[in-house]
C-alpha cells in the first residue's frame, strides 16, 4: 500500500488549510457498495482459530464482515455482538473510519437448529445479507464458545419463528446496535484473576490431605529406628529394604516413608499412596526410562531427590496406563512426547501432589498426561545444559492444575502446557532454558509473579490462537524476547520486561496491556497485530533503544478514556501538564526524543507539530504507526519501575527526576 512521505503530507496540510478537510477525499458521489467476500479472506476478530474449538462439522457460528472508510482490509467478526461491541470502543472510528457496508449471516436460508451447547447447526453455509436489511434475534438460547450470540435473518417471519422456539427478541439493525451483550471478553479475564488465585489455593489445599496419611511402611537400612520415632503403633508398620517393595506393601491412602540413603531403583506407583522422604533420600534410576511412574489418581510425592533419568525426550510409541486411540493425530502427538523419559512421569493420575522434590534430568523433569488438578510445589528441576538435547522441566498435556514456587534451570522448555485449559503457573523461578513458559492450544491460564532470567529465546511464549489468558506480575530479563503473546482476549498487566532484545511481541488481539514496565530493551514493544483492537494504557517505557515498533496495519491509538502511557523523553515543560501534544514512538523524530539531542526542538517545530495532529486524525496516513494522544508526565508504575536499573532515567514534564536514585 502506498504511504506518502512527510514532505507530501506537509503539502497536504497546506491544502487542507486552504480548501478544508473535506476537499482531501474525492470520489464518486454515490459509489456502489462493496460486495461481500469469503470469510476466510477477511482479517477476523472475536474467535481465534475456529478449528481449534473442536466444534462439530455442522456447527455454523454467526458471522459479520465490515468494510471501513479508512481501513484497507475487510474485517470479519465472529458474531454480530462482536461487531457491536467493537463500534463502542474508544477511538474505533479514529482507527477504522465509518462502516461503508456490513454483511451478516442469513440463517433464514438454512434449516437452523441449536445443539445441546446452544451452537447453531445448519445444513449449509448461510449466505451473506446486508445488515441494514436483516432482522436479528437477541437474547435467545443461541451461544458460541464466547457466550451469547445474535442470530440474523433476511426475513422477519423467519426471525420471529426462531425466537418463538429458542427465545429472544426480534430487532432491526439500528435497534441491535443499541443492545449490550454478555460475552466472555478480556474484561472478564481481568476480573477473574483474583478468583483464579482462590481456586488455585483450593486446589493446593485439596492435595494437602496427602500429607496426613498414616505411615504403613518404612524403607531402608535405618527403617527400624525411623519406625520407633513415628506416631504409628510399630506393630502396624511394615519394614522393607526397597522402595518398590514398600509401595507394593502399602494399603491405599497410607504413607511409605523412605529413610536417608540412595536407592538405585525405578518405581511404579499404581495405588493412591504418599511417598515421603525422611530427610532427603535419593531415588536413582539406571539412566534408562523414567524413574518414578504414576498411574493412579491421588498420589503424593514429597521430600525426595531423583536422578538417573533416561535421555529420551520424544519419539515414544506407547504410554503407561489406559489404552488410547492411536488413530487420532492428537493422541499420536501426545504419545510421542508424554511417553518420553522423566524424573516423574504421571499418566491419568488426577490430583497428583509433588512437593519439595529435586530432579536432575537430561530429558524431562515432570511429565503430566491426562492428570488434572495436579499440584507441583516447591520443586527444583535441573535440566540439560545443552537445551538441544533436553526437553521440558515440567510438561503438562491435558493436565490443568497448579505449578508454584518451583525453580527450573536449563533445558529446552521450562514449563510446557498443551491443551491444559485453566492451568495456573505462579511464583516460579526460571533460568537459562531456551523457552520459559510455553503455552500451546491452552486457554484460560493464569501466569502470575514468575521470575525469568537469561532465558535464551522467549520468556513467556503464548501461541496457537489461545483465548482469555492472564499474564500478570511477571519479571523477565535477558531474553531475545521477553514475552510473545498470541491469541485473543488476553490480559497482560503489571509485568516488568527489562534488558531483552524485544520486551514484548504484541500479537494478541482484543486484549488489554496495562500497567507494565518496559525498560532497557532494544525494542520495548513490537506490535504485530493487523487489527488495532487492543487497549494499551498506563504502561511505562524507559531506557529502550526503540520504545515501540509496529508492523503492517493502520494507526494504533494507545490511549483509552483519556489515559495514555509514560514515554521517557516524550514530554517537556513546553507541552504542559497534562501534555497537550501527542507522541508517536514510531515517528522518525518522536522516536528519537529520549536518545538524540536536539530531537525535542525539531519535534515541536510548528510544521511537524501540525503534522502530528493531522496524522493522528487520519488512520490511513500512519500505516504501521502508533500514537499516544495523552502521554503521561510521570511514570504510572513507580514501584515496578524501581525494580529496574532504569528508574533514574524517568523524568517529569518539567525535567525533574520522578524517582530519586
Amino acid at each position: 500500500m502506498y504511504r506518502p512521505s512527510r514532505e507530501v503530507i506537509l503539502a497536504a496540510i497546506v491544502l487542507v488549510a486552504t480548501v478544508g478537510l473535506g476537499g482531501l477525499f474525492v470520489g464518486d458521489a454515490d459509489p456502489a457498495p462493496p460486495e461481500p467476500v469469503p470469510f476466510d479472506e477477511t482479517v477476523s476478530v472475536g474467535l481465534t482459530l475456529e478449528n481449534e474449538q473442536q466444534l462439530d462439522e455442522n456447527v455454523t457460528l454467526p458471522r459479520a464482515q465490515a468494510f471501513y472508510s479508512q481501513y484497507q482490509y475487510v474485517v470479519g467478526y465472529y458474531g454480530v455482538e462482536t461487531f457491536v461491541d467493537a463500534q463502542r470502543q474508544d477511538g474505533h472510528e479514529q482507527r477504522f473510519g465509518y462502516p461503508l457496508a456490513v454483511y451478516v449471516s442469513d440463517y433464514g436460508a438454512t434449516s437452523v437448529e441449536l445443539n445441546e451447547k446452544g451452537y447453531p447447526v445448519t445444513d449449509r453455509q448461510p449466505p451473506w445479507i446486508d445488515a441494514t436489511d436483516a432482522w436479528f434475534v437477541v437474547g435467545s438460547e443461541a451461544r458460541t464458545p464466547s457466550g451469547e450470540t445474535v442470530v440474523s435473518f433476511a426475513d422477519r417471519a423467519d426471525a420471529t419463528a426462531f425466537a418463538t422456539t429458542h427465545g429472544g427478541e426480534v430487532y432491526s439493525w439500528d435497534e441491535t446496535l443499541e443492545q449490550s451483550f454478555d460475552t466472555d471478553d478480556v474484561t472478564g479475564v481481568r476480573d477473574r484473576v483474583s478468583e483464579q488465585d482462590r481456586r488455585a489455593d483450593a486446589t493446593v489445599e485439596s492435595t494437602q490431605a496427602r500429607t496426613d496419611r498414616p505411615v504403613s511402611t518404612v524403607v531402608g537400612a535405618d527403617a527400624d529406628a525411623v519406625r520407633d520415632r513415628i506416631d504409628e503403633d510399630p506393630a502396624n508398620v511394615t519394614v522393607v529394604d526397597t522402595v518398590q517393595a514398600g509401595i507394593d506393601a502399602a494399603p491405599a491412602n497410607t504413607t511409605v516413608l523412605v529413610s536417608e540413603g540412595t536407592y538405585e531403583e525405578t518405581l511404579e506407583i499404581d495405588r493412591p499412596i504418599t511417598l515421603v522422604g525422611d530427610g532427603t533420600p535419593t531415588i536413582s534410576g539406571d539412566g534408562n526410562g523414567s524413574v518414578v511412574t504414576v498411574t493412579e489418581p491421588r498420589v503424593g510425592i514429597r521430600d525426595l531427590e531423583i536422578t538417573g533419568v533416561g535421555p529420551v525426550t520424544s519419539g515414544a510409541e506407547d504410554v503407561p496406563g489406559p489404552a488410547i486411540d492411536d488413530d487420532a493425530w492428537d493422541e499420536k502427538f501426545l504419545t510421542y512426547y508424554t511417553g518420553a523419559d522423566a524424573g516423574i512421569s504421571a499418566h491419568v493420575a488426577a490430583g497428583l501432589s509433588v512437593e519439595n522434590v529435586t530432579i536432575e534430568t537430561p530429558s524431562n523433569g515432570i511429565i503430566l498426561r491426562e492428570s488434572p488438578d495436579t499440584v507441583v510445589r516447591n520443586a527444583t528441576v535441573r535440566g540439560n545444559e545443552r537445551w538441544q538435547d533436553g526437553f521440558a522441566g515440567i510438561m503438562a498435556f491435558r493436565s490443568p492444575g497448579v505449578v508454584e514456587e518451583t525453580t527450573i534451570v536449563d533445558g529446552r522448555d521450562a514449563i510446557y502446557a498443551y491443551r491444559s485449559e485453566g492451568i495456573v503457573i505462579r511464583e516460579n523461578t526460571i533460568e537459562e532454558s531456551l523457552l520459559g513458559i510455553h503455552l500451546m492450544h491452552t486457554d484460560g491460564t493464569l501466569l502470575e509473579n514468575n521470575r525469568m532470567n537469561d532465558v535464551v529465546d522467549t520468556g513467556i511464549y503464548v501461541m496457537t490462537g489461545p483465548e482469555r489468558n492472564a499474564i500478570v506480575g511477571n519479571e523477565i530479563r535477558g531474553s531475545q524476547v521477553g514475552a510473545y503473546v498470541g491469541g485473543s482476549d488476553t490480559y497482560v498487566a503489571e509485568n516488568v520486561l527489562e534488558a531483552n532484545d524485544v520486551g514484548l511481541e504484541l500479537a494478541a488481539s482484543g486484549s488489554i496491556y496495562e500497567r507494565n514496565v518496559v525498560a532497557g530493551n532494544q525494542v520495548g514493544v513490537n506490535d504485530r497485530v493487523i487489527l488495532p483492537t487492543n487497549r494499551v494504557v498506563e504502561n511505562d517505557f524507559v531506557g529502550n533503544d526503540d520504545h515501540a515498533t509496529a508492523g503492517a496495519g493502520p494507526l494504533r491509538v494507545w490511549t483509552h478514556d483519556g489515559r495514555g502511557n509514560y514515554w521517557q523523553g516524550a514530554t517537556s515543560i513546553a507541552d504542559g501538564d497534562p501534555p497537550s501534544r501527542s507522541y508517536s514512538p514510531t515517528d522518525t523524530v518522536d522516536g528519537r526524543l529520549h536518545r538524540t539531542d536536539g530531537a525535542a526542538t525539531l519535534a515541536r517545530a510548528p510544521a511537524l507539530d501540525a503534522l502530528s495532529g493531522f496524522e493522528a486524525s487520519v488512520s490511513g496516513m500512519q500505516t504501521g504507526s502508533i500514537t499516544d494522544t495523552e502521554p503521561a508526565c510521570e511514570p504510572n508504575n513507580p514501584d515496578l519501575l524501581e525494580r529496574t536499573e532504569y528508574a533514574d532515567r524517568a523524568t517529569a514534564c518539567d525535567g525533574s527526576l520522578t524517582i530519586e536514585p
